[in-house]
């Protein structure tokens, strides 16, 4: 494993086979079977893996956990990443973005100046920077598949040669995520909600505007600000430009936070602005072992669970199966779950570990 960081595997029970097994992948043909129906006895012994961890052996991956080492969301994703390539095999090069678009697409560059057969990276950078690098990638016969963030024109483009995705469907997430607050909290007509997000990111920024949008049809009055980049790397910074938003709009009944990072400093920006855990309905995006301590205490009410680990785990799976046997990209909705005090004990332990 090539890497620019190191952390310790997890060692969890995802096989390889069982992750075939979900995707379509059928018994192997072998050599003896094809030259007994008549066919050429020199015929490849095995068309499919077998379940045997090592079958990607050889594929070199640069993958992208999005955000710094060791943070929010991108941990998990890292996660996801680091057990596929334990499991299938693949030698894997890793490249932390710290959240900046503009960084993404310059890693991704150099990235395809290297020797690598697959590309697994966000689609943050916006389908006109991210287009052109698939472009090239393919130009190149590297294989360029997306997470998290939907790069539609890129899929469509670039599907039969092994260009999938793996994340939610960011619209639809961010206005379920409002529309459930606006139920759970009681919010009505003419309440004052604060929305803290990405909406100038192009295709990223979509999750804040479904949110934006629910709560507007709703009737509700929206604080929206945007996410600075300083607190987009580091959500510590932003404490006091939340202390300030609350001080200004002291009607605020309700915060979406839009950024897994942020979530999880939640309970900390709540008690900066001298708020207790029932004065503010606090909702927002990824399970972190911070985002439970803050549900199980009542600072964060609702969390959209998008499965990071499986928007790392699955690139590299997809990238294999291309490779290795052609199979055309992926395209899978991990983001389905809302996590709240009813259900948080289940989530927790896995929590704890950075897989969810």
């Amino acid at each position: 494993m090539r890497t620019l960081a190191t952390k310790k595997r997890l060692t969890i029970g995802i096989s390889a086979a069982l992750l075939l097994a979900t995707v379509g992948c059928t018994t192997a043909t072998t050599a003896e079977d094809t030259s007994a129906a008549g066919g050429d006895s020199d015929a490849t012994e095995a068309v499919a893996p077998s379940g045997e961890t090592g079958w990607c052996s050889g594929v070199k991956i640069a993958a992208f956990p999005g955000g710094p080492q060791g943070g929010v969301f991108a941990n998990n994703v890292y996660n996801g990443f680091q057990q596929a390539e334990a499991d299938l095999g693949a030698d894997v090069t890793y490249y932390f973005s710290d959240w900046d678009a503009a960084k993404l697409v310059s890693q991704g560059k150099e990235a395809l100046s290297t020797d690598i057969d697959g590309i697994a990276t966000y689609g943050f950078g916006g389908e006109d920077a991210m287009g052109q690098l698939a472009d090239e990638a393919f130009e190149k016969g590297i294989i360029f598949t997306t997470l998290n963030t939907e790069l539609p024109d890129t899929f469509a483009s670039y599907q039969a040669e092994g260009s999938g995705f793996v994340g939610a469907i960011n619209y639809n997430a961010g206005y379920d995520l409002a529309a459930k607050t606006v139920q759970e909290a009681g919010l009505v007509s003419g309440d004052e909600v604060l929305v803290w997000g990405l909406v100038s990111l192009p295709g990223r920024g979509d999750r804040t505007q479904g949110v934006i949008d629910a709560f507007e049809e709703a009737g509700l009055t929206v604080v929206y600000q945007e996410i600075d980049q300083a607190t987009n790397a580091d959500p510590q910074a932003g404490t006091p430009t939340f202390v300030g938003l609350l001080g200004a709009n002291p009607g605020i009944k309700a915060v979406v936070t839009d950024h897994g990072g942020l979530t999880a400093t939640l309970e900390t920006y709540l008690t900066a602005a001298g708020k207790g855990p029932d004065d503010v309905y606090g909702a927002g995006f990824d399970v972190s072992p911070a985002t439970v301590t803050a549900i199980e205490s009542g600072y964060t009410d609702l969390v959209i669970d998008q499965q990071p680990f499986l928007q790392g785990y699955i690139p590299i799976l997809n990238i294999c199966l291309t490779e290795k046997f052609g199979f055309s990209g992926l395209f899978i909705n991990t983001g389905a779950g809302f996590v709240t005090q009813d259900n948080v004990a289940a989530v927790a332990p896995l929590a704890a570990v950075e897989i969810r």
